[in-house]
């Protein structure tokens, strides 16, 4: 770790040097609570407070300098304020070049989109240590360095948490990292100071709305990550280049903002599967990129999933793994946590766990159990409170339109009714001409609904708890209740045959 002069500070900010001021900085944060001696404290804006409004607790603890977006200020709360355009851009750029820059030596894949990123980046992982390389992976289920797994609150990590990632990856002797950015961590410059080696996008459909407000202001945000990708110097071998996927309508926009090669995988894309045969043990296919084919198998099931093989499999390639090792390394992934994961207890029929939480992702889990199920499917979904109300009738419809039937159950309420929530949701279902009680359940309790789902299964029947994934949290009101979809469908499946 380094320290910043004054001048070097304005230096990497590209603001004019203010006469008088002298400090030596030794971290950066916007959290006040995290201030210590010697830190440069961020006042920027956010959905609740001004940063502004807690420069005297920043002072007291011990901050050097504040830096923020207002203008006439050249002290705050007895501090030097140093104005610059966005603050959270600053604090980005400030907190790599404190860390001594470890994006610079190591090669950062970034990967956006709405539903996919987990997974892509879990395969991108198996794939790089396949062929021989030390890859770390930060992301919803949590920062994998070293061969810890660290509790991941934000699917992309604070501007000074990062820094402190890629220093952690760096030392434990990674040459790689793969990390899901999402639209929200664009939007506030998280990802400011970071040098990508290569960026992917997986999909586009409706999530975050809450907060993006629209479907343009979410595509913004996510295309902030093509236009980041900067042309390396030795393009020959030190590649910088983009994925996207050939299948989603948003693509063209990604490809255009892109400056350096796009590209595209799926059916007609550049990387793409051949001769494709799925079924329960995953898939198997003729991989063709531009740089060559080879026999892939994958153990991720679905259509969907093999969406996000190819997404992996164009990235290692990209970066100049041959192609026989990058089908090789796809087979070595046996699964991921809550996504399309089976629990199994010898029953007769398939109970899956998956993370779909949007009407997209809800389709592809139904469709793909759809294509390999011979029975009914009976799904268990809720949709989340506090958070974008559009989306629950759209789960509603797809739910009862791909699905034989549905119990519809709570899924982090947070502070609304749950009862309110749900009808919400049932008003989908309503939509697609489905009755309640003979095509769909209303049950509150999440555990009751999955129990309930459990008993109704027959031979041949899949059973779809989807929402949650890997969380083992219900949030009510305010608080976490550990709560486990996988755990509960075990003691379902247990209490049939006690």
């Amino acid at each position: 770790m380094r320290t910043l002069t004054p001048c070097e500070l304005c230096s990497l900010l590209g603001i004019d040097l203010p006469g008088g001021v002298a400090f030596s900085l030794s971290s950066v944060t916007e959290d006040s609570r995290r201030v210590r001696p010697g830190a440069l404290f961020v006042a920027s804006p956010g959905a609740h407070a001004d940063g502004h409004d807690f420069a005297a607790q920043a002072a007291a603890s011990g901050a050097a300098a504040i830096i923020g977006g207002r203008a006439g200020l050249a002290e705050l709360c007895g501090l030097p304020y140093l104005r610059v355009a966005d603050a959270r851009a600053a604090a980005g750029v400030v907190a790599q070049a404190l860390a001594d820059d470890p994006t610079a030596r190591l090669r950062v894949l970034g990967v956006t989109g709405t539903n996919g990123k987990t997974s892509t980046c879990h395969l991108v992982r198996a794939v790089l240590n396949h062929a021989g390389h030390s890859c770390a992976n930060f992301g919803t289920i949590g920062y994998e360095i070293g061969g810890t797994l660290y509790n991941a609150p934000h699917t992309t990590p604070f501007a000074e948490d990062l820094a402190d990632m890629f220093v952690r990856a760096e030392t434990a002797g990674h040459t790689h990292v793969v990390m899901e950015v999402s639209s929200i961590a664009l939007e506030q410059e998280r990802v400011a100071g970071l040098r990508f080696t290569a960026a992917a996008f997986t999909n586009l459909t409706r999530d975050h709305l809450d907060y993006h407000g629209d479907m343009e202001n979410y595509l913004a945000a996510k295309l902030k990550l093509f236009r980041r990708i900067e042309a390396s110097a030795d393009m020959k071998h030190n590649p910088r280049f983009t994925v996207a996927n050939a299948e989603d309508p948003a693509t063209p926009h990604f490809s255009d903002a892109s400056r350096v090669p796009c590209y595209r995988y799926g059916a007609g894309g550049d990387v793409r599967a051949e001769k494709v045969r799925l079924d329960f043990g995953g898939a198997s296919f003729r991989l063709v990129t531009p740089f060559g084919s080879a026999d892939a198998r994958t153990r991720l099931i679905g259509h969907h999933n093999l969406s996000n093989v190819l997404c992996a499999a164009a990235l290692c390639a990209g970066l100049g793994v041959p192609v026989e090792t990058v089908a090789g390394g796809l087979g070595t992934l046996p699964s991921v946590a809550g996504r399309f994961e089976s629990v199994d207890a010898g029953q007769p029929f398939y109970v899956i766990v998956d993370y779909a939480h949007t009407d997209d992702g809800l389709s592809n889990v139904l469709r793909a159990a759809r294509a390999l199920c011979t029975g009914r499917i009976i799904t268990v979904f809720g949709c989340g409170g506090d958070r974008d109300k559009g989306k629950r009738p759209k789960m509603g419809g797809v739910a009862a339109s791909l699905s034989d039937f549905c119990i519809l159950t709570s899924d982090n309420p947070r502070t609304e009714d749950p009862h309110r929530i749900l009808l919400d949701v049932e008003v989908g279902m309503q939509h697609a001409d489905r009755r309640k009680g003979d095509d769909y359940l209303v049950i509150e309790s999440r555990e009751e609904a999955i129990r309930r789902a459990v008993a109704l299964a027959k031979p041949g029947d899949l059973v779809m708890i989807a929402g949650k994934g890997h969380e083992n949290y219900q949030i009510i009101g305010t608080e976490r209740h550990h709560f486990d979809d996988r755990e509960e469908a075990m003691a379902a499946l247990k209490a049939l045959n006690p």
